[in-house]
């Protein structure tokens, strides 16, 4: 397994294999550049009473995709971390929410995607949807703008591609079958 030292306040990536499995850890200040490893992160789309889904822009200081909206918040579990925590802990850090009905939606969604100066995100990255009825409260190193929207809205952002992030526009059409089940249950 590879491990390396980590500076204070620097998080760690988990590592992993073609097949998911780790094979180490790196600090995330670097692990992020034009030959990005293969590493486990995850994506949450949050839903509001009225079914609306945040959106959120994110900070202008972040190392990857800055002001670029995406959905509503992704990160990295550390090493030993469900992901499933690592969900809840990023909901409280970046939104400043408790999650309710927490549900992973596309447990192997993968995605590769190249920055526009170079630095690739390379994840094996499953998607959750959450709902809450809590007010956000924002960290603005995390996040610039956010807004509620529609799922037709969301729908057609994701089409044309450059509106929001590329792990986004590639997940909305997976993510459509799930929501029409869900609605469904609903």
């Amino acid at each position: 397994m590879t491990e390396m030292t980590v500076a204070a306040g620097d998080d760690l990536v988990v590592l992993v294999d073609e097949a998911g499995r780790q094979v180490g850890s790196a600090a995330k200040s670097v692990v992020h550049h034009r030959a990005t490893p293969l590493h486990l992160g995850f994506s949450c789309y949050v839903f509001d009473a009225g079914g609306r889904i945040l959106l959120t822009r994110r900070a202008l200081t972040k190392r990857t995709w800055p002001g670029v909206w995406s959905n509503s918040f992704c990160g990295h579990p550390a090493p030993g971390e469900p992901v499933v925590d690592a969900v809840r802990r990023r909901a409280r850090q970046e939104l400043g929410l408790s999650l309710d009905a927490l549900e992973c939606v596309l447990p192997e969604f993968r995605y590769r995607a190249v920055a526009a100066d170079g630095t690739v995100e390379n994840e094996i990255c499953p998607v959750f949807y959450a709902r809450t009825a809590e007010p956000l409260q924002v960290d603005p190193d995390e996040v610039m703008d956010w807004r509620w929207v529609s799922w037709r809205d969301l729908r057609s952002a994701a089409a044309l591609g450059w509106s929001i992030s590329p792990w986004a526009a590639e997940q909305v059409p997976l993510l459509d079958a799930v929501t029409c089940r869900s609605r469904r249950r609903d």
